[in-house]
């Protein structure tokens, strides 16, 4: 697969069996999301789904290989903010489908109106994932000390990233 092989596209409700397969994998093992591990699908999928956000999924020949979505990251004065989460299939890891559904909630964050976008909680042991984030003008503007309790690793830092629009 090539980066121009990738179609990112509104998801669908009939995109929910392969969105779950995604991020059922990921709440599971249970080290880069603050979620519960043995929260449903049933739940999994309305929080990913839910209707303060917009969500996308990314697919190459018919597969859906990720899933993104994007909301603001407050109400009120804070709304100018976007906030995203993503979350790609083990077997599309490398492939440069996070990369290019970061680079799509960019460029829709824009077309929204938003001024910037903000990651909350990123964990810090997700090193592919900061290291990604960096590359694609994020900043690292916040540690929170031990605020995640990685299922191996015990206790660890997360991180706040920020970037101007």
């Amino acid at each position: 697969m090539t980066a121009s092989d990738l179609v990112i596209r509104p998801a669908t409700p009939a995109d929910a069996p392969a969105i779950w397969e995604i991020i059922g994998a990921t709440i599971r093992a249970g080290e880069t999301y603050a979620l519960p591990r043995d929260l449903s699908e049933e739940a999994a999928l309305a929080y990913w789904l839910a209707d303060d956000r917009e969500t996308f999924v990314a697919e190459a020949a018919g597969e859906v290989l990720g899933t993104y979505y994007i909301r603001a990251n407050q109400a009120g004065g804070g709304a100018h903010v976007s906030n995203c989460g993503y979350m790609t299939a083990a077997a599309a890891t490398g492939r440069g489908v996070a990369r290019a559904m970061c680079a799509h909630s960019l460029d829709h964050a824009r077309a929204r109106g938003f001024r910037a976008m903000q990651f909350n909680f990123v964990v810090s042991t997700n090193t592919r994932a900061v290291q990604l984030w960096q590359t694609m003008g994020f900043e690292i503007v916040g540690r929170l000390p031990r605020a995640f309790d990685h299922p191996s690793r015990g206790f660890v830092d997360a991180l706040v990233l920020y970037r101007d629009l």
